[in-house]
């Protein structure tokens, strides 16, 4: 089609998003916009249509397209026979969808936005989202999903936030994160209002520290491990818990009844505490503020800075050991292992703020390390204090340089009464240059000549700290004009000799 023929086609060729495409050198699959519709530029808007499939003649330009509020039962592979390029949000939500086919979402690679929000889900089966790889935002809340595949979320390696809640799941998804082809880096997971009544604890402390996980309005169980995850996230003032802690069902009443730790415990103010070891040595970190002997059920959790252990479990590969009576053990120290280190375990009273419930870890020399834990200080870190420090020498001793060889000075022989006195600052070569009026180009000298103090008392005369019969008091400037300054009668000048560009320039001041 040239363009001729296609300006012939007014209604067509009028599109605003037409026009625009050709401006950009490319020209896909166009279309007017369907019956029940409504299109504006980019974003086309099909909600409450009755739609049970989807129309054949939508512009494949499009960015945003909201299929809301229609009849469809089910997703099958050929739904959607043409590709979406453009399209970056999908809207299903309040349709009547049950089932999902895999690779449904083949023809829209660059979906970032995803709604299959108050829908008809009851199972999420493997590679049902596969090809999404560049989807941020997943809405699956308001659905009726009992289970969720293992590789439900694969490819959704962008996958940021991750809509679950009022559904029907018993189990947490704990696939979600140990797939190795799913999310990455999700930050966000919304579980509430579900039927869940365990949850992984020590999964949790891990995976809750890079991301908001909510687990509001769920039947929780409330035994020692999930009171210890509750203490735990509380003292944290991990928003998610505390935003809806009034919707959680484990209470303080409860907690009373099942005992996890012996009332009365520890009342003293807890403090930071460090733990240092040389590299290959053992090492023993106790629990702070944990009552022994533990109750039965109850577990101590340790939160490393790349894993969490517990008392339960024995490990037989790694160097790292929670004993019976929770204290951690870490056998032949590495500098690595440095770091800050939190113990979780139902301790039966409220911590203030200022109390330390975690421990900080340094492996090697303590002088040398940083404040952050770390064992000593970087390589780099100390060349560069070495280099700053070598630089700054190098530059003092030019500056010196240059003041002392690049103005040079001259004393030379003047007439007149008077002369340098020895009350007098002189950058000269030599004194007797001023008697000779020998010049030299070389062997530049700094002389300070402090003046002689007066003695009121005395009536003798002041004695010269020089010859003053041999310099004079007439100062050379630039223009080589001479100027001597009178003194009052009975009192000695003072003469300050000042270096100019080969010139000495004299100032006289009485005293």
């Amino acid at each position: 089609m040239n363009l001729i023929s296609c300006l012939q086609l007014s209604d067509i060729c009028l599109n605003p998003a037409v026009l625009l495409l050709l401006g950009f050198g490319s020209f896909p699959f166009v279309a007017s916009c369907p019956p029940c519709c409504f299109c504006a530029s980019d974003i086309i808007s099909c909600g409450g249509c009755n739609l049970s499939m989807l129309p054949i003649d939508l512009p494949s330009y499009a960015t945003r397209l909201d299929l809301s509020h229609n009849a469809f039962i089910a997703l099958p592979v050929d739904w959607n026979s043409r590709l979406f390029d453009w399209l970056a949000t999908l809207v299903l939500r309040k349709n009547f969808i049950s089932r999902i086919e895999e690779n449904v979402f083949k023809g829209t690679p660059h979906l970032l936005h995803l709604d299959l929000s108050s829908n008809k889900l009851t199972t999420l089966n493997s590679s049902i989202f596969s090809g999404l790889k560049e989807l941020k935002d997943l809405l699956l809340y308001g659905n009726e999903i009992v289970s969720i595949a293992p590789g439900a979320f694969t490819d959704l390696y962008s996958l940021k936030k991750l809509y679950l809640s009022s559904n029907r799941l018993t189990a947490f998804p704990l696939a979600l994160y140990e797939n190795l082809k799913g999310p990455r880096n999700l930050t966000f997971l919304d579980l509430s209002y579900n039927n869940l009544t365990k949850v992984p604890v020590q999964s949790l402390l891990l995976v809750s520290r890079h991301g908001g996980i909510y687990l509001q309005e769920n039947p929780l169980e409330c035994d020692c491990q999930l009171l210890a995850l509750l203490e735990y996230w509380t003292r944290k003032q991990y928003s998610p818990l505390m935003d809806f802690r009034s919707e959680y069902s484990c209470e303080e009443v409860l907690v009373a009844r099942i005992n996890c730790s012996q009332q009365g415990g520890l009342e003293v103010p807890l403090d930071a505490q460090t733990y240092q070891v040389v590299p290959g040595q053992w090492l023993t970190v106790p629990c702070p503020g944990l009552t022994l002997p533990l109750q039965e059920g109850q577990v101590v959790f340790w939160v490393t800075p790349d894993k969490v252990l517990n008392s339960s479990i024995k490990y037989v590969n790694g160097h790292f050991t929670v004993l019976a009576n929770g204290t951690l053990e870490i056998q032949g120290a590495t500098v690595e292992d440095s770091g800050t280190y939190g113990c979780v375990v139902v301790r039966g009273r409220h911590y203030s703020p200022s109390e330390s419930l975690e421990v900080t870890v340094v492996v090697g020399n303590l002088n040398k390390s940083s404040t952050s834990g770390l064992a000593s200080r970087s390589g780099a870190e100390h060349f560069n204090t070495a280099f700053t420090t070598l630089a700054s020498c190098l530059v003092s001793i030019i500056l010196v340089l240059l003041y002392l060889y690049l103005t040079p000075c001259r004393c030379r022989e003047g007439g007149g009464s008077g002369g340098c006195g020895g009350r007098a600052i002189m950058l000269c070569s030599d004194p007797r240059e001023a008697e000779s009026g020998q010049r030299r180009s070389n062997g530049k000298r700094v002389a300070f000549l402090e003046p002689q103090p007066e003695d009121f008392d005395n009536g003798d005369p002041k004695t010269p700290a020089l010859n003053l019969g041999q310099i004079t008091t007439e100062g050379i400037l630039k223009n080589g004009k001479k100027t001597v300054e009178k003194t009052p009668e009975n009192s000695s000048p003072i003469v300050k000799t000042y270096c100019l560009n080969e010139n000495t320039f004299h100032v006289n001041s009485a005293l």
